[in-house]
């Protein structure tokens, strides 16, 4: 096989999580003979991705052609920030807010959509970073689902933008949206950082990151490399959500993150037809862990139909919902700039 037919046959070969392939993202280094058998050799430093590539190109050509990696400076260790004194692979943001919940399904997600536009409405400069790696709704929250990655002329990530937000996410890096991201936890971490470094994000006032809930690695990565300004912790009333937004407290606490306060989403529910209100997941939980552990009560919201129905549609209500909606979100904007600024 000549050279040139196997580089085309390589434009073919997508790197793993990406929709660009690994000739257009310069990373076959070479195409060379050796004892009579072609040998392609990829400039790379993931390991998982390296084995992965290997392995399609030896199926792309029925094992005929030899795959190598370029011998590479010493790997950067994406870890050696710590905690007390982290890295800033952001800084091109003033302030950095980390979004997280001890448990999924409490609503995080929409919290940090509607805090990021409720921020830019504001008059700030906001990104907002979906760090969820296995759960990235925030594309079908901000209509921006059927996009996909773009560089630019410097060979940047250019943001997908709306609301008045610029938005990146993992979501928006898969073939089609139900396309599974089965990564180890280092494939994820080096995921976010280039999101952190290889995005044209600009100059901003805020990144907001849409945190995975729990307290895994990528937190602890995030706690690493970034200087946070403050962390929101998103739950419900809901005793069983209670013992784990605990957790997440502790864990910034133990790990130096400063704590802007916390969210009480699904507080209630207003029967539409009667007025009446049902505390479904109990009542108070919220305010009485913000005092247990002296930190912000930023405020609450309810369980609202039409709230998950802008959530679904893409419309953040803080932006196109009626005033009372926008109001759950603004105060809790205006509460949490009370504390950082």
């Amino acid at each position: 096989m000549r050279r040139d037919e196997i580089l085309k046959a390589l434009e073919g070969v997508r790197y793993p999580g990406l929709e660009r392939s690994i000739v257009d993202l310069k990373i076959v280094e070479n195409i060379e003979e050796e004892n009579g058998t072609p040998v392609v050799t990829l400039s790379m430093q993931n390991d998982e991705a390296f084995e992965i590539l290997q392995t399609r190109i030896a199926d792309l050509f029925g094992g005929k052609v030899m795959v190598r990696r370029k011998a590479l400076a010493k790997k950067r260790d994406i870890h050696y920030g710590h905690t007390a004194n982290p890295n800033n692979r952001a800084p091109y943001a003033k302030r950095v807010i980390a979004v997280t919940s001890g448990k999924g399904g409490v609503g995080k997600s929409t919290v940090s959509v509607n805090l990021a536009v409720a921020l830019a409405q504001k008059g700030f400069k906001v990104g907002l970073l979906d760090a969820d790696v296995y759960g990235p709704n925030v594309p079908r929250m901000l209509q921006v689902a059927d996009e996909k990655l773009r560089w630019n002329d410097d060979d940047k990530i250019v943001p997908s933008e709306n609301f008045g937000i610029k938005i990146m996410s993992v979501g928006l890096t898969t073939p089609t949206p139900d396309t599974p991201l089965v990564w180890r936890s280092s494939v994820a971490v080096s995921a976010l950082i280039q999101f952190l470094e290889d995005v044209a994000w600009g100059e901003l006032d805020f990144l907001v990151i849409d945190m995975p809930p729990g307290t895994g690695d990528i937190q602890l990565t995030m706690a690493q490399e970034l200087p946070i300004t403050a962390g929101v912790i998103v739950t419900t009333p809901q005793p069983v959500a209670l013992d784990d937004v605990s957790r997440a407290i502790m864990m910034f606490k133990d790990i130096k993150v400063p704590i802007g306060g916390l969210v009480e989403n699904m507080s209630f529910f207003i029967a539409p037809d009667t007025g009446k209100r049902y505390d479904i997941f109990g009542t108070g939980g919220g305010e009485a862990t913000a005092r247990k552990y002296d930190i912000p009560f930023l405020g609450q919201i309810p369980l609202d139909m039409r709230i998950r129905e802008h959530a679904d549609a893409g419309t953040p209500p803080v932006a196109v919902g009626d005033e009372t909606q926008k109001g759950y979100y603004k105060t809790i904007a205006d509460n949490l700039l009370a504390q950082i600024l």
